[in-house]
């Protein structure tokens, strides 16, 4: 089993049904992070390094934005890239969740809105450039890099290969965020 495993896809990309392969698959998996957003963005490593030093694995926030950090000080993991089918699947499932949550600064941070509406290119632009830089980064190195699409049918066979570990007897999770039953619509503010 590897010693660190991190997730290094966008927010709206499978990190969640990772998180779920992980810890199905036995990794200690650590609490949402993204509070260490402006510590990524400002290159101060320190907190985050000290907090990935107490869990096995990782998805989400901050990770996609520090990877290359995190592996020098943490050489013998390995990292997975989740992304989905295109950009433009990836950003209709952006656009749908962030009509549930409303505007976030995490999104302002990051993508340069509070709100993904009406700015496709520039979404869609931030999402192929981070693939292509995880994709070179890693490139020629399939010990230590995954990249997965559970759109394409990517599942157990996969992870469990990569990360040296049995294929588990629970059936490949099917996590969607895209049901908005139950959660309040932001705008007005009706269930």
């Amino acid at each position: 089993m590897a010693s660190k495993v991190f997730g290094i896809g966008l927010n709206k990309t499978g990190t969640t049904r990772l998180g779920i392969c992980l810890r199905t698959l036995g990794f200690r998996h650590s609490p949402f992070a993204g509070h260490f957003i402006e510590d990524a963005e400002t290159g101060r490593m320190k907190e985050i390094l000290r907090f990935a030093e107490d869990w096995d694995s990782f998805e989400d926030w901050p990770w996609p934005l520090v990877y290359r950090s995190v592996e020098q000080s943490f050489p013998d993991s390995r990292f997975i890239l989740t992304t989905r089918r295109d950009a433009d699947t990836w950003f209709d499932s952006l656009q749908s969740h962030a009509e549930r949550t409303g505007p976030t600064d995490e999104r302002r941070r990051i993508y340069g809105y509070a709100m993904p509406h009406g700015h496709r290119v520039e979404h869609c632009q931030i999402y192929n450039e981070h693939n292509h830089a995880v994709l070179s980064h890693f490139e020629g190195r399939p010990e230590s890099f995954l990249h997965v699409c559970w759109d394409d049918g990517a599942g157990w066979p996969q992870l469990s290969a990569f990360l040296d570990v049995d294929i588990p007897r629970e059936p490949f999770p099917r996590v969607t965020n895209s049901s908005s039953a139950g959660k309040q619509n932001w705008q007005s503010g009706s269930v």
